[in-house]
């Protein structure tokens, strides 16, 4: 999620030696509260979407629960961790760019304007890939392009009239690309085969045909892409770096203790997508065929990654505490009622499940505040391309 890790940026210092806030992390300050005001509008509307009655706001954002959530949160953020690290002013346009496309998705201004700036925004990351595969031509960097341009075709998808139903396959393997291509790149302390290489270049190929397929056949496009959904979910429980780092204590182990249910999920996911692919568009099926990737594989790899990626983008550091633990079993365990309930088509239940849901992100946000401290001032040198952390 979203989970690259790019590096942390110099200090900023004053011409008297004091610590100060430069130009580009005021940007970095304003587009990450932003996107925390996107998240949590999304997460009003998925409570009054699933049938909580909740006081009327001045612009209905209830049918825009889906794409607050992934382009104004996730698509924002993915997009400003590029910029940070490229370090080039001109990658901060894209981050812009979409977030204010969100804000006038709100704004009560006609939905065309957002969505074109988005479809700017999805572009412009689909370039600054283009510009980093040429630096770099290795498959993780090409799978994270691929998401780019997924994003970019559902927006445009939804730009030129498309329900929101059919760009929402597109915004998902999106997520899940980059995410994927993320984990490739981190599993090179693995020294995997070339066989294992050839099998996830397999799988992005069958998740790239299944959405295709989706355009000429929703119903087909949707089970196709199950298949490549469920593969990879085998795929990184099988390979990804996470299966040994759960053996180590404290950050290290918590890391890996999310992603690992993440890829459980996403092969559950996977096979509801196989089971019933495109032939409901709503309702309860089709929240269990989006929330159980969107949530069980998407938010786990952020709850796994944030201790990283927020110094990554903001001049703070966070602390590791054991009770980070409790939002992430809350997460697993009322998904799981969730999925269970939308299943038997129990709506109190679900009700009541996706409450939990939001709790359990709000939970995460709140320890995620408690746990941030200023970096101390130190001299810093200015890194290297996409160096990370080895874990």
């Amino acid at each position: 999620m979203i989970c690259i890790i790019p590096a942390r940026p110099r200090a900023c210092y004053h011409a008297s030696g004091v610590p100060g806030m430069s130009r580009q992390n005021a940007i970095r300050l304003s587009i990450v509260a932003a996107v925390i005001l996107t998240l949590l509008a999304a997460l009003w509307a998925a409570l009054a979407r699933i049938g909580w009655r909740l006081p009327q706001l001045p612009v209905p954002i209830v049918g825009l629960h889906g794409a607050l959530m992934i382009s104004g949160v996730f698509g924002a953020l993915v997009s400003l961790e590029r910029a940070v690290a490229l370090q080039k002013r001109a990658a901060y346009v894209v981050p812009l760019l979409t977030i204010l496309g969100t804000l006038l998705l709100v704004s009560g201004l006609p939905f065309e304007m957002g969505k074109t700036l988005l479809v700017l925004g999805a572009l412009g990351l689909a370039i600054v890939f283009v510009y980093i595969y040429r630096k770099r031509s290795t498959i993780d960097i090409l799978a994270m392009g691929l998401g780019a341009l997924a994003w970019l075709i559902g927006n445009g998808l939804w730009l030129f009239g498309q329900p929101i139903y059919h760009a929402a396959p597109w915004w998902i393997i999106f997520l899940i690309l980059t995410i994927a291509g993320e984990r490739l790149e981190l599993s090179r302390v693995l020294m995997l085969k070339p066989l294992s290489r050839t099998l996830f270049k397999s799988v992005v190929a069958v998740l790239l045909i299944g959405l295709t397929l989706s355009l000429i056949d929703f119903d087909l496009g949707l089970r196709v892409s199950g298949v490549g959904l469920a593969l990879l979910g085998a795929w990184l429980l099988r390979y990804d770096v996470a299966r040994h780092t759960i053996r180590k204590t404290g950050l290290t182990r918590y890391i890996a203790a999310c992603l690992l249910p993440g890829y459980v999920w996403l092969v559950i996911g996977g096979s509801l997508w196989i089971a019933f692919g495109g032939t409901s568009t709503a309702g309860f099926i089709y929240d269990a065929l989006l929330h159980s990737i969107l949530l069980g594989f998407v938010f786990s790899m952020i709850f796994g990654h944030a201790l990283i990626i927020i110094p990554s983008v903001l001049p703070i550091d966070l602390t590791y505490r054991p009770v980070f633990y409790f939002h992430l079993v809350l997460l697993q365990i009322s998904l799981l009622v969730r999925v269970a309930a939308d299943l038997i088509a129990s709506q109190p239940v679900r009700q009541w499940a996706g409450l939990f849901n939001v709790l359990a992100v709000l939970i995460f946000m709140g320890l995620m505040l408690r746990s941030a401290h200023r970096r101390p001032v130190m001299a810093t040198q200015k890194p290297g391309f996409f160096k990370k952390p080895g874990f």
